[in-house]
């Protein structure tokens, strides 16, 4: 632990920047955890066999009552469809108030994520300009160095310059294997809220007489 620590000092500010972007990748990380793990709580299934059930007992108002125990991307996108034939509106109105409400939440799922892969790659460039100055100094300090300790000047400040590109990659990899883990659960996530919508959407205009006729 005491060479780590020796190695972090001696790495310079390319150091304090590649931690930085280490703690804004985990705050990051854990927020879109939670986000996306929250939308991708509700059954789906589940939820929509009890929507569907009131739609065909024309029961709309308990079918918005389900949606509403619930505040999920998803029931936030049925709910408005479901309002909006409560309302009395049609089918391009049921559209319309489901697609404005996807446009708000879907949004909210992908947020942020692609800030990790620009966080990867910049601990990854820190790196490297850690050890580009690190090289630079490295050969400035033994041009004036003893013939005899050149070799050992130059050998131990190359070793202390890489310890920057080292660092970086140890955060850019983990980071970089988060953005593509959270862009694929979020887009899984994304595309089931779709489903779900459409198929909700369909399912009302398909009993639109029951709806009507209650």
């Amino acid at each position: 632990m005491g060479a780590l620590i020796d190695a972090y000092i001696k790495g310079g500010f390319a150091m304090h920047m590649i931690a930085f972007c280490s703690l804004v990748g985990i705050a990051i990380i854990f927020e879109r955890f939670y986000v996306i793990r929250a939308a991708s709580d509700v059954k789906k299934d589940e939820l929509l066999n009890h929507i569907n059930s009131y739609i065909l007992q024309g029961n709309l108002e308990k079918a918005v009552a389900v949606t509403s125990q619930i505040r999920s991307p998803l029931t936030n996108i049925v709910r408005a469809g479901l309002v909006t034939v409560v309302n009395g509106k049609g089918a391009e109105d049921v559209q319309t108030a489901m697609d404005a409400v996807a446009l708000r939440e879907i949004p909210r799922i992908e947020k942020r994520i692609g800030l990790l892969s620009t966080v990867s790659n910049l601990a990854t460039l820190l790196g490297l300009l850690g050890t580009v100055v690190g090289l630079i100094q490295a050969f400035a300090s033994v041009a004036n160095a003893p013939p005899d300790q050149k070799a050992q000047m130059l050998s131990d400040s190359i070793a202390i310059a890489m310890n920057t590109t080292a660092f970086g990659l140890m955060v850019a990899i983990p980071l970089l294997g988060a953005y593509g883990w959270l862009n694929s659960w979020a887009q899984s996530v994304i595309d089931d809220i779709h489903e779900a919508s459409v198929a909700t959407l369909n399912f009302i205009l398909s009993n639109k007489n029951k709806i009507t006729g209650s």
